[in-house]
């Protein structure tokens, strides 16, 4: 291991000043979620709990599905700040956010149908359904600053300025939480309090956005107000890429989804547990993902630059530094999950159940590492059509297949498919990048 950092230590310092503001910046997502989760879990009744963990899967259902303009945002910015064209920064830019506009203003026009369907496909209670609706009509609204913000994040870390993400980040989150105690703990407007606060965060995210792209496009002398950015095979290629990743994106949603419009379906309190122990998932994803966030960008430029070499070095340093930051997070969870969960939650049934699942949660960073790095990498390569093929098959065999055989388990079989998933995500992406390595088409 010794050897294998003096050798490329450069390359692993570049690696980590790219990551590690990410690193620190995504770590406030799941504390935003926790402190969600805590100034509701406190409110003394578990269907508080349970309605906003159903409102908020919902909104993150959608937003996350929208997830495939950050990545193939920072993908093609990668690949063209490698190529050094800057007019293609430029228009790739303006039609990344001009495409998450029109999403974000179809999905505030869906609503109503959204809305519907919690009811239909949750099974809950009236008091846990009132809770849902009155956080997801008002978040809804901020879809086109949340969206927008994908895609200002996604330029930023592609032209390698993780300091920006790192910001903008911060900024949002933390607004987020000192609104969110504001509204709910001295205002007492419960659920809706904690969804008046993301939607002032995200929209004061997008002004502080836009501001960090507009100086550091000057900065680099990219021509922003350029004419000219539109160009109907560069928005094909564009909505191609889209498009396999957001099926991608759909059926891992589906899968979480699946976790809490099933859990809802066992219980209030089985619905609440896993409301709680998702945030120690969303504590690894984001952890693990800012190493991948950093291969992305690494792993783009080397393609740009038509270096395959590079690409394959990239990947064993964020292979390395991935399964450190795994190993760490399973001895921490195993240390203090039983603590972690009694500062998310006060209600005796909620804290004896979730200490219950916690060894799931234990193992699951180990579980995940790779299908979160591998991702990242595949998103750099821009190998769309490969991260949806492998998505499904992980679904269909690792998640859903898993569960069918399980099912009597009730809640221990969903957390079992959970990590049968996220394991068989990770080897089939590896198989594929082998594939791709042997067959001398990295490049491709």
């Amino acid at each position: 291991m010794k050897k294998f950092i003096n050798r490329h230590k450069a390359h692993h310092k570049s690696l980590l000043l790219l990551a590690g503001p990410m690193i620190l910046s995504n770590i406030t997502v799941p504390l935003l979620g926790i402190v969600d989760t805590a100034v509701i879990g406190h409110l003394g009744s578990a269907h508080f709990l349970a309605g906003i963990a159903l409102g908020a899967t919902v909104i993150s259902l959608l937003f996350w599905l929208a997830g495939f303009l950050r990545m193939s945002t920072t993908g093609l910015v990668a690949q063209a700040y490698g190529e050094k064209d800057y007019l293609q920064l430029a228009g790739l830019l303006k039609r990344s956010l001009v495409f998450a506009l029109i999403v974000a203003f179809s999905l505030i026009a869906l609503s109503p149908v959204i809305k519907n369907a919690i009811a239909y496909l949750s099974g809950s209670s009236v008091q846990v359904l009132a809770q849902a609706y009155s956080y997801f009509e008002i978040r809804i609204f901020s879809a086109p600053a949340a969206l927008c913000n994908l895609v200002l994040l996604a330029w930023m870390l592609g032209v390698h300025y993780g300091k920006g993400p790192f910001y903008l980040l911060l900024v949002t989150n933390i607004t987020n939480i000192v609104l969110d105690i504001y509204f709910v703990v001295y205002l007492d407007w419960q659920v809706a309090g904690a969804a008046w606060a993301s939607l002032i965060a995200d929209y004061s995210a997008l002004l502080f956005a836009l501001f960090l792209v507009f100086r550091l496009a000057k900065k680099m002398a990219v021509p922003l107000f350029l004419g000219g950015w539109f160009s109907r095979d560069k928005m094909w290629t564009l909505l191609s890429l889209n498009r396999d990743i957001f099926i991608r994106s759909l059926i891992l949603q589906l899968c979480f989804s699946f976790m809490t419009f099933y859990g809802a379906r066992i219980g209030e309190v089985t619905l609440a547990v896993n409301a709680v122990l998702l945030n120690f998932l969303m504590l690894v994803s984001f952890a693990l993902d800012g190493i991948a966030y950093a291969s992305e960008a690494k792993v783009g430029q080397a393609k740009g630059q038509h270096s395959v070499r590079r690409i394959n070095l990239w990947v064993k340093i964020s292979v390395f530094w991935g399964m450190l930051f795994a190993v760490c997070y399973s001895v921490f969870f195993a240390l203090f999950g039983s603590q972690i969960i009694t500062l998310l939650t006060d209600i005796p049934e909620v804290i004896k159940a979730a200490n219950e699942y916690l060894p799931w949660l234990i193992f699951m960073p180990l579980a995940a590492m790779s299908c979160f790095l591998f991702d990242g990498i595949f998103v750099g390569l821009t190998r769309a059509q490969d991260m949806r093929n492998t998505m499904l098959i992980s679904a269909l065999v690792g998640f859903f297949g898993v569960f069918w055989l399980f099912n009597t388990w009730q809640n221990h079989g969903l957390w079992l498919a959970m990590s049968s998933f996220m394991l068989l995500r990770g080897v089939t992406l590896i198989v594929r990048y082998k594939q791709l390595q042997t067959a001398q088409q990295l490049l491709n």
